[in-house]
This record gives structure tokens, sequence and C-alpha cells, in this order.
């Protein structure tokens, strides 16, 4: 009778320290990791949310650059954190759908080592080529590719927007030669000075220099046209059926994160992306000012891991 009442006892505590748990969470800083360095987009939309979700969680949160190895250094360090919610971590989508397709040992899995919290921002991608060129359309990309193979930039070897030029070239029989470069920066400076006639790239990248002129879009890989450039066709629109490839940033913190600190942290993600000036904000860098739960997060990425690792086979895709 003293043991039963014992583990009564016990198990009313548990579940009396729940709420108690939630409502003094969080009692200091938390860290959100940002696995690239500063001045890309996962990390401009790092700071630009981290302001607004600190005064929504009451505590500052604190912008902590990981870089290295297409991402895989910051994920796998929030993967090793403490799952006590005082560490979070941002990372785009190729660190989700890609990164686990190519790399061995990358010490965290996607659907696994995570509690999905939700997709807080995303950017469309565009093919891009510049003045210099006669390219003025997929058509033109397709069949000036049939005389003579084209080469296409992007900011890294197994990067969504390699992943996506491979699909490009299988579903239209474009003959193009990928040319990875370590980041965007580089592979814009070689497309400006017309050293390769394509790329594809982030919106948020691309846009200072369409509107300064010296690149030109052909067509965005997303479902519908961006909102930055309306007169620009999508893929689907050129004759590219089922080519639909954005980028978006999903957060997360380490498995075992207290169900109640993860539904504090998925509620304060929620109220500032349901923000006016979140979605302002957002805009003005070149966003897409999109939110997603975190149960729409995780179908996301398992439909795109799909996706990514039939693309992948068929391309025969390998990084060192």
């Amino acid at each position: 009778m003293k043991r039963l009442l014992s583990t009564a006892l016990s198990a009313l505590a548990v579940l009396g320290a729940a709420p108690a748990l939630a409502d003094t969470f969080p009692s200091k800083p938390v860290t959100l990791i940002a696995p690239f360095p500063p001045g890309g987009s996962t990390d401009v939309l790092a700071r630009l949310i981290a302001t607004r979700l600190g005064a929504k969680l009451g505590q500052s949160v604190v912008i902590e650059n990981k870089p290295g190895a297409n991402g895989s250094i910051g994920a796998a360090a929030g993967a090793r954190a403490k799952p006590d919610g005082y560490t979070i971590l941002l990372m785009g989508a190729s660190s989700y759908t890609v990164n686990s397709l190519l790399y061995k040992n990358l010490g965290y899995d996607p659907l696994t080592s995570y509690e999905y919290l939700g997709i807080a921002g995303g950017s469309q991608l565009v093919m891009l080529t510049n003045p210099g060129t006669s390219l003025a359309s997929v058509k033109d990309v397709v069949s000036k590719s049939a005389a003579e193979p084209l080469s296409l930039g992007s900011f890294g070897s197994g990067s969504l927007p390699h992943i996506a030029s491979e699909f490009f070239a299988q579903k239209t029989g474009a003959r193009l030669v990928h040319v990875p470069y370590k980041g965007s920066a580089p592979a814009m400076v070689d497309l400006i000075g017309n050293q390769i006639p394509l790329t594809i790239e982030t919106m948020v990248a691309a846009m200072p220099q369409i509107r300064g002129g010296k690149v030109k879009p052909i067509a965005v890989l997303g479902s519908k046209r961006a909102v930055q450039l309306p007169d620009v066709p999508t893929m689907q629109e050129s004759g590219v059926a089922d080519l639909d490839f954005e980028t978006w940033f999903g957060f997360v913190s380490p498995k075992g994160t207290p169900p109640e600190i993860v539904t504090r942290l998925s509620r304060a993600l929620k109220d500032v992306m349901a923000d006016k000036s979140t979605h302002e904000a957002l805009d003005a860098a070149g966003f897409d000012p999109r939110y997603s739960d975190a149960r729409q997060f995780r179908d996301q990425v398992q439909r795109e891991l799909q996706r990514n690792a039939r693309t992948i086979e068929a391309a025969n895709i390998k990084v060192d």
C-alpha cells in the first residue's frame, strides 16, 4: 500500500512539474546556431528572427555561427547540444534534404536528431545569366546547350542549386556542366564577368545584382512567380514539368527537448511569423515570409528527401 501511494505521489509530482517548467522557461539567454558564416542567407534570416523571437520569449536570443561542411558542422553541434531548449538551430533546406544523401558520418540525421519547431522564411531560387550572353529563356538554354554544353555555377557541390540544375537537365535534356564554387559571391563574380553563362541562386543573393543590371533572370524555380520578379516566368510556365525547387529555413531543437519547452518555442516562432513587422523585414531582405508548423515541416523534409534521392541517383552525384 505504501509503495502504491509513493508511486502515485511521484506521478503527480511529474505531472505538476510540466506546466511549471513551461512557465519558467526561458530563465536565461537562448543560443541560436547558424551553420553558415555571417552575411549569408541563413545568417541574415537568423538575425532578423532572433531579435523578434527573444522579445516573444522574454530573453535574448544569441547567434552563434558554426560554418563548415555545407552546414553540417553547425547541424551536428545542434544535435549534440543539451536538450533543454537553450540551444536551437536554424538550417536551410539543403542541410535537411541533401546532406544526408551525399555525406557519410554527418553527426546528425534530419529526421531523428531533432525536435521540429517550424519553418520561418524562404527564398525562391532563380536561374541567372548575364547581359553578355544571348540567353533569354529556358528554350534558349536547352537549344544552345544542344550545340555545346553550357557551364552552370552554384555555391557548392551538393547544394540545392546543384541538385536543381541536375533535375532541370534530366527534365529538358539540356547539356550542363556543373561548376561548384565556395559560396555565392565567387559564383556571382564569374557570372557577371562572363566566365560562366549560367548560375542558380537564391533571390536574396540575386536581387541586388538584378537591380543593378549586372545579371538577368531567366526563370524562377518555385511553383509560383516571385513577388520580387513578377514578370519572370516559372520553370513550369516555361515548359519544365514538376520543377519546383525553393530554399526554406527551419528551426529545430535537439532530440529529447521536453515537449512543453518545444511547444513554448514553437508558439513563440509562430507568433513572430504572424507579426506584420516580421513580414515587412523579410520582404525587404528578399525573403518569402512563409511559415509552416512542425508537422508540415517534417512532411516537407520527407517529400524533398525522396525527390532529391531520385535526382542524385539519376545524375550519379558524388562529393568528396
